[in-house]
């Protein structure tokens, strides 16, 4: 077998292996599901008329509020899911498990991208999940077309990949799962102070800043302006470069840390 069948191998190996530990203990992804779920709801039921009259600037109209609201909501479950991943690979390092891989006959990157499709598959789970309980509670997207749709899609998963890589990172530097939890925190905070649930215009003006300059708020303002057919302005070529740039900087302090010699 050539080289590249041969990590396709393994990498399909270690696939199966993240896949059967989520399968098997299923209350961290249902914990990092919920949220999102609840805050959905809550945001939705609880706040939604007024939150929908202080944007609308006049009547509350929660049908609209939810339109808004649900982009926001469907990145903010990307963000959620690799927090799983940095505690993962964590708890492998710990555990001496990745010791024993060095000392086999398997491509060493092939225990890295198990970690990353496995948590890329189950984000995209994750936000159909999501965007089921989204359409329950009412939100509908009419103005989409089939391309609008497919970018969509292409846009959730490219945000996945490169937040998986950094969570990765996380986990590998993280000296046990507890650590691996806090340092990825940032992954869940960040979409709570982006455009999710108010547009940044109508932010205090010294926080519109932190708001802004952030890949969730861009990527957000994509994923909007495709499902509901508004204007997206820079913010489709900004929130791509983030990805990419997310990608390229979390693949390289992986491998990078991976390839040390465990002490």
């Amino acid at each position: 077998m050539s080289s590249l069948s041969l990590a396709v191998r393994d990498a399909s190996t270690m696939l199966r292996r993240n896949l059967l530990h989520a399968r098997r203990y299923p209350s961290m992804t249902l914990n990092l599901l919920l949220t999102p779920i609840v805050l959905l709801l809550l945001f939705v039921y609880v706040f939604g008329d007024v939150m929908s009259a202080g944007i609308g600037h006049g009547g509350a109209d929660r049908s609209a509020y939810i339109a808004y609201l649900v982009p926001g909501i469907l990145l903010m479950t990307i963000g959620a899911t690799p927090a799983g991943t940095a505690v993962s690979v964590s708890m492998d390092m710990a555990e001496g498990i990745i010791a024993r891989f060095r000392t086999m006959a398997i491509h060493r990157g092939s225990v890295l991208i198990g970690h990353v499709v496995g948590s890329v598959l189950q984000s995209i789970l994750s936000v159909v999940l999501v965007g089921a309980v989204a359409v329950a509670v009412g939100f509908r997207s009419t103005d989409a077309t089939v391309l609008e749709w497919l970018a969509a899609f292409g846009l959730l998963v490219l945000f996945a990949v490169a937040l998986t890589w950094i969570a990765v990172g996380m986990g590998l530097v993280s000296p046990n799962a507890e650590a691996a939890s806090n340092n990825a925190l940032p992954l869940i905070i960040l979409p709570l102070i982006s455009s999710a649930f108010v547009p940044v215009d109508a932010m205090p003006g010294w926080f519109q800043p932190i708001a802004e300059y952030q890949p969730f708020t861009p990527a957000i303002e994509t994923l909007r302006g495709l499902l509901l057919g508004s204007e997206i302005g820079d913010n489709g070529w900004i929130a791509i470069v983030w990805c990419l740039g997310l990608t390229v900087l979390g693949y390289f302090w992986s491998a990078s840390l991976f390839k040390r010699d465990p002490k």
